[in-house]
């Protein structure tokens, strides 16, 4: 695990080792046990490691056989042994028991589909010597991430923002369509980032630069069409049998090793199977809040005992003027998914304990975890209602019922399903899962910055995968979106950044491919039956948790944001969002901040979201393009 960089020129002058090394130490948080370099005329490649694998000779870079392919490379390859062995016999020989050599191998021998013979994560770069061509590869799922450059004859590459924005050649010019989309998504979707003159390699692609020439290709995405033939009882069995498989493998590691649990159902199952498959006590962790709607020690801890685990707790108070600016520097971009501050803090107590946690991310995504595939297939059962039944006496009744507009309840989410039931599945979609949607953008923006984002289209990023899952039900079509969308460009960031940012590796068995697209062939009522989400999973982990953990309503890893900007966090909010500086920036109307401020604060609507938004982004704003 580690953190990579790299310069290729094509005009044939030097790579600048000064400015090569200076990025590499801007990663050193991701790799701080070594560093290593292959420096060759017009190519330059870095790395920093976090040693978990072959601790005495996996250094990087590594090369092949004849030294004519080198390679650096982030995360964990678990089926390299199987890898190599085939290699071997092939004819290939290695010189040292490192993950990072199967991969050079599997180049030479496979090409471009080597990324295709590699189960796991990992973002890695190959210099060709013999062709003069680089080689970048992401893994299916998004879980390392790769940004890269195409400047001035040159390709530029590296793991995180701050080690990209060193190079000179590399501007901070803005984009007005990625900051309209971070404004829907809480996060910028890939190939976008925030700079013009960046972009994010895709999960499940690989890319060849050769000559100032650059090649991309997807080569691989989960399919949903070839459903297998199976009874329940068989498909339980198998999926308890390929996560578990799934845990086991990523079980591999020479360091201290343990898990988050949370006490939902995916980080649960992990820490369950973990403790069935070790011959120790399994470490976990666990974090709280002082407001108890949003703290799940107590269900964590049920868990814990029931699989007599080594657990620790700790609860968040977290101080917004010391952390905030600290996750901002280390996303580089525009990021504004709350749930990034208690990752970050359990990640940081964890790495106390252990270089390894293992953690339930993508359960949601490949069992139907989550409230808005319910509410999805609610809005298409209630759109066969006769009109005059829903209108005259559903959504009447309904809408008379006095909530509270500052707390999550039942009512709310049935108010807010009827209000878009009339519209097109992907605009519920997109009701469901946007932050600013484009009712709130229209009296947010100024006339400056919807004339500078006329073009940008962030439903049109949902409505290709809409497309690309015709034929198939809503559920396995609203799966196919999360994964290939919400899933990496989201949580994924968030769990790779705060973890790296203390220098910890978080593996994830749920995101294993053959667990994704063995879901993916489950029929769809396996997964969503009536208005239970994660229909088989919970059934067949019965014998594994306590019961109160499967039957109790999801939380997600939700934070009190909302608390907080009513209270000990206001006068930073009103500081921050509501400063000279942000509202002469012109891309919103100061009028609206300030009532979206002063409506929050006053308890007359919750728009704590909205407000993390325009908070994270200002901040982004204060650090990478004030100074």
């Amino acid at each position: 695990m580690c953190g990579i960089a790299g310069i290729v020129r094509n005009d044939g002058k030097p790579v600048d080792e000064e400015l090569l090394v200076r990025m590499n130490n801007a990663i050193r948080h991701r790799g701080p046990d070594e560093d290593g370099f292959y420096v060759n005329g017009s190519t330059g490649l870095a790395m920093r490691r976090l040693a978990i694998i072959d601790l005495k000779s996996g250094q990087q870079p590594i090369h092949n056989r004849d030294r004519s392919a080198w390679i650096v490379f982030n995360g964990e390859i678990y089926n390299y042994l199987e890898l190599r062995e085939k290699l071997e016999r092939l004819g290939h020989t290695f010189y040292t028991n490192s993950d990072t050599e199967a991969i050079v191998h599997a180049y030479d021998q496979y090409g471009t589909d080597c990324p295709k013979h590699l189960r796991g994560m990992f973002a890695f770069a190959i210099w060709n010597e013999r062709t003069q061509e680089l080689f970048l590869a992401r893994d299916r799922v998004g879980k390392k991430p790769l940004l890269y450059a195409e400047v001035n004859g040159q390709l530029i590459f590296a793991s995180e923002f701050s080690a990209l924005l060193l190079h000179p050649d590399i501007s901070r010019e803005i984009q007005p369509e990625a900051l309209d989309h971070y404004l829907s998504f809480m996060c910028i979707p890939a190939p976008l980032t925030v700079y013009k003159s960046i972009r994010k390699l895709e999960p499940g692609h690989w890319l060849r630069w050769r000559n100032g020439n650059v090649e991309r290709q997807r080569y691989w995405e989960p399919d949903f069409t070839k459903k297998i033939d199976i009874s329940e009882e068989e498909a339980g069995e198998r999926t308890v049998e390929i996560l578990r498989e799934a845990v086991r493998v990523r079980l591999m590691s020479e360091v201290p090793l343990g898990a988050f649990l949370s006490g939902g159902i995916d980080s649960s199952a992990v820490v369950a199977l973990m403790s069935q498959e070790s011959s120790e006590r399994v470490k976990t962790f666990s974090i709280g809040f002082d407001e108890q709607d949003f703290s799940e020690l107590h269900h964590a801890r049920r868990v814990a005992e029931h699989i007599g685990a080594d657990h620790h707790e700790f609860i968040v108070r977290p101080d917004a003027v010391e952390v905030l600016p600290m996750l901002v520097e280390h996303y580089g971009e525009p990021y504004a998914d709350s749930s990034a501050v208690p990752t970050y803090y359990v990640a940081k107590e964890t790495r106390k304990h252990v270089t390894v946690a293992l953690n339930g991310d993508g359960g949601d995504e490949s069992f139907a975890g989550y409230e808005r595939y319910i509410a999805m297939g609610l809005t298409e059962k209630y759109r066969r209602v006769p009109s005059f039944l829903r209108e005259s006496v559903i959504r009447e009744a309904v809408n008379l019922i006095p909530t509270n507009p500052t707390k999550r309840s039942t009512i709310k989410s049935a108010q807010r399903l009827l209000a878009v039931v009339g519209h097109p599945k992907i605009d519920r979609y997109m009701r469901w899962v946007s932050t600013f949607n484009e009712e709130m953008k229209g009296p947010l923006y100024s006339d400056f910055f919807r004339e500078q984002t006329a073009d940008a289209d962030a439903t049109g990023i949902i409505g290709n995968w809409f497309k690309r899952a015709n034929g198939i039900g809503i559920v396995d079509a609203l799966l196919l979106t999360d994964q290939m969308t919400y899933l990496p460009n989201d949580l994924l960031v968030k769990v790779d950044i705060a973890t790296m940012a203390v220098s910890l590796e978080a593996r994830s068995p749920f995101l294993d491919h053959h667990v994704i697209e063995f879901a993916a062939s489950l029929p769809q009522n396996l997964k969503l039956r009536r208005l239970t989400g994660k229909y088989l999973l919970k059934k067949v982990l019965r014998k594994l948790l306590p019961s109160e953990n499967l039957t109790r309503r999801k939380m997600g890893f939700g934070v009190p944001i909302g608390h907080w900007f009513r209270g000990k966090m206001q006068p930073f909010l009103r500081e921050v969002v509501l400063s000279d500086k942000a509202l002469r920036r012109g891309l919103f109307k100061p009028e609206a901040v300030k009532h979206l401020v002063d409506s929050h604060t006053r308890a007359e609507r919750d728009y704590s979201h909205q407000l993390w938004t325009l908070l994270m982004l200002e901040l982004w704003f204060n650090r990478f393009i004030d100074h």
